[in-house]
């Protein structure tokens, strides 16, 4: 299709998409040769916006009426001729003072984002199989139980309480000191399969604390929590929609969706499977409940390994250039945050 749209063609849509995105009002022809100096006819512009009609990039509510663009319209904007906005200095300082802190980083970011843009903040923390271990220990309860401790690298520590685990106290300071030793500095990924690997191998029948630490430490790293997906400003979405019945229907769909958090987690993990800014609109996202919003969506994380993906949720009319830089930018530096905690 890009071929169909000629130079001045695309001009004129341009100005027509940034004019509704701002306005939410239908564009006629004398408001783009006013406010966006084309320097052509209204009369030229109005047999262009009709051409962009024909071609399913624009459409008429009503005879009288301006013309809006219509999804695929606003598809083939963002793809070919949105203009990206540079994050001002101060932006990027508030991001920064408002997701410095690690063990809060996935929630933070949540707000910020949601506070930011005054859309829907959604963040898909990273999994814990990812997350590298620092310490781990454990302690003696009643009866047969262990109390698991395991720290990471960026700070969080997760507790399970170990049944059936007959073992006595000064073996299990042995224990403590020989996980640590084996595996510091692993992922728990690495952590799972490095003790399988050592279980299958059959060296630590041959010793009993490295057995006992070995059968202890499979079951402190068995089953890591899945990924958490984090919500702010889901209450954004109720202003953002036509009041009318099947506006509010589409907002009551869409907020049960965010509460559910299932089917967007499916969306942000196949964001996390691929790279750089992603925009779904309406039914690109596959999701019945998001067919009237947008998503614009980035993973965080080393490139070849992405931890997570962030995402703002809103409207079809929104700022896709600033929310995109801001997206952009709130990613990289999550990325690097994570990065430096564990150097």
């Amino acid at each position: 299709m890009s071929s169909e749209v000629n130079h001045r063609a695309r001009k004129i849509l341009a100005a027509v998409v940034r004019e509704y995105l701002g306005t939410g009002d239908a564009v006629g022809s004398r408001t783009i040769t006013k406010k966006h100096k084309l320097e052509l006819s209204p009369a030229t512009v109005r047999n262009v916006m009709s051409d962009l009609e024909e071609l399913g990039l624009l459409t008429q509510i009503h005879t009288s009426s301006g013309r809006v663009p219509t999804q695929h319209g606003l598809r083939f904007f963002i793809d070919s001729l949105i203009k990206v906005n540079q994050l001002s200095r101060q932006d990027k300082e508030n991001i920064r003072h408002s997701i410095g802190a690690t063990p809060s980083l996935a929630n933070d970011a949540s707000l910020m984002l949601s506070n930011l843009t005054q859309h829907t903040g959604v963040v898909l923390a990273a999994s814990s199989n990812w997350q590298r271990l620092k310490h781990i220990e454990f302690h003696k309860l009643s009866g047969d139980r262990i109390l698991s401790i395991l720290v990471t690298t960026d700070g969080n520590v997760q507790n399970r309480i170990i049944q059936n685990q007959p073992v006595e106290s000064n073996v299990l300071e042995q224990v403590n000191n020989y996980l640590t030793e084996q595996l510091a500095g692993l992922t728990l990924a690495e952590t799972q399969k490095h003790i399988q690997e050592e279980l299958k191998s059959g060296r630590s029948h041959y010793d009993k604390v490295a057995k006992a630490a070995l059968e202890i430490g499979a079951k402190a790293v068995a089953d890591p929590s899945a990924q958490e997906v984090i919500v702010s400003g889901s209450a954004n979405l109720v202003g953002s929609t036509n009041p009318d019945a099947e506006g509010l229907k589409q907002t009551k769909a869409l907020l049960k969706a965010l509460e559910t958090k299932e089917t967007v987690l499916d969306l942000l993990e196949r964001v996390s499977s691929a790279q750089g800014i992603q925009v779904f609109l309406g039914a690109e996202t596959e999701l019945q409940a998001m067919k009237e919003a947008s998503v614009i969506a980035r993973p965080y994380g080393p490139d070849e390994q992405p931890l997570g993906a962030i995402a703002v949720v809103g409207p079809m009319r929104m700022n896709y250039g600033k929310i995109m830089s801001v997206v952009d930018f709130t990613a990289s530096l999550m990325t690097e945050i994570l990065a430096d905690s564990e150097s």
